[in-house]
């Protein structure tokens, strides 16, 4: 779909009504109206106009209540697809996702560290070639969302800064618009994950919403009442760097003791060769995880030490932003049946007060490695709904 034409489908009525279909369906239009207040005879317009763009489907029909049944609307499973990108420091994954989530198809590729330029952005658009390929109407395709590792600019489309990969200034949004001709949204990987979790699992309770992503680096996203928080300079949530021991390691972003430099994958692997004498050469992260579901104790104490890291780091959270619920996704909470225990156990024993101890919801990410790109996929579903 051409850049231009995304925008006329949007309208503030008609992105409520579409919305309210998006977390009631089934519904009815008498519902829609009833729920929105919008006026009924508004609301059948909208939703004609909805169903001739292919974005609304009836479905079978309701209960009566006394009168005729009345048809049901949900959104159309076949009328539109977006694109989500997980541009990540050693792999770019892509993503074909109807409007509800559904992945209909992917590839992905691998890439090497300290990558150029130029070889990341033609990486990038091999993957979404791949993906346009096999979507025969060009025209259903809404856009293009890439979640991006480090620092975004999020008007631009600029990947500023990368402290994995070493990658500045990459104009990710001008050349794949330039490429493809339709609407491209970039966002930090960390932001986006916390827009997956929330657009596509039941989080909508929660006004107050964090996710921190615990890889190859460490990051949080935040959404406050459905819409994700940046900050004055784009860098809200950047929890991998908030200082923990003033004497500790120097982190990628120049700092001494960043939670990132205790917590990662790396950080994990890098402790257990510390303190385990026998570590075996190639130790990693994974194998750590292997070795405490064997109830080798030594692997385990290191398990229950990050545990107890990044719940310093959750708690601080709490104390800072006092979220309703906090998810924890990433490749480090594969081993989550160790780290959580210990986790809820630090809160408890250090949050400021009861409530703050018992009330804040805490989970692991059940969307998992999938959380990211459809949080890329869903850059696209937020501007539309």
């Amino acid at each position: 779909m051409e850049r231009g034409t995304f925008q006329l489908m949007k309208s503030v009525n008609k992105s409520t009504i579409l919305n309210k279909i998006r977390l009631s369906e089934p519904i009815s239009r008498a519902e829609i109206a009833k729920e929105t207040g919008i006026t009924p005879p508004t609301v059948s317009g909208i939703v004609k106009e909805l169903m001739a763009e292919n974005l609304v489907e009836e479905s079978i029909l309701g209960e009566s209540k006394g009168g005729r049944k009345p048809t049901m609307l949900l959104l159309k499973r076949s009328g539109h697809y977006v694109i989500g990108i997980d541009a990540g420091s050693n792999k770019i994954r892509g993503i074909a996702s109807d409007l509800v989530g559904t992945i209909l198809a992917e590839t992905e590729i691998e890439i090497q560290p300290h990558i150029s330029k130029e070889i990341f952005l033609e990486s990038l658009k091999k993957v979404v070639r791949t993906i346009f390929m096999g979507i025969e109407e060009k025209d259903t395709i809404l856009g293009i969302g890439v979640a991006m590792h480090g620092v975004v600019d999020i008007a631009s489309g600029v990947s500023l800064y990368s402290s994995n990969s070493g990658l500045r200034d990459v104009p990710i949004k001008e050349e794949l618009e330039k490429e493809f001709n339709v609407l491209v949204m970039v966002e930090n990987n960390s932001r986006a994950m916390a827009l997956g979790e929330y657009w596509f699992k039941d989080h909508d309770e929660a006004e107050s919403f964090v996710t921190i992503n615990i890889g190859r680096g460490v990051g949080s996203g935040i959404v406050d009442k459905g819409r994700l928080c940046y900050g004055a300079q784009d860098i809200a949530g950047e929890i991998g760097h908030m200082v923990i021991d003033f004497h500790g390691k120097v982190c990628s972003c120049g700092n001494k003791g960043c939670l990132e430099t205790l917590i990662t994958g790396d950080a994990i692997v890098q402790r257990a060769k510390e303190q385990i004498k026998e570590a075996p050469d190639g130790l990693t992260a994974e194998a750590i995880y292997t070795y405490a579901t064997e109830n080798k104790k030594e692997y385990l104490k290191v398990l229950e030490e990050t545990g107890y890291l990044i719940g310093i780091g959750v708690v601080n959270l709490i104390h800072l932003l006092n979220p309703d619920k906090i998810v924890l996704g990433g490749g480090v909470m594969n081993s989550a049946e160790f780290l959580m225990p210990v986790i809820r156990q630090t809160i408890q024993k250090r949050a400021l007060t009861e409530k703050a101890r018992t009330n804040t919801k805490m989970e692991v990410s059940t969307l998992q490695e999938d959380a990211t790109v459809l949080g890329a996929a869903a850059l696209l579903l937020a501007e539309l709904f």
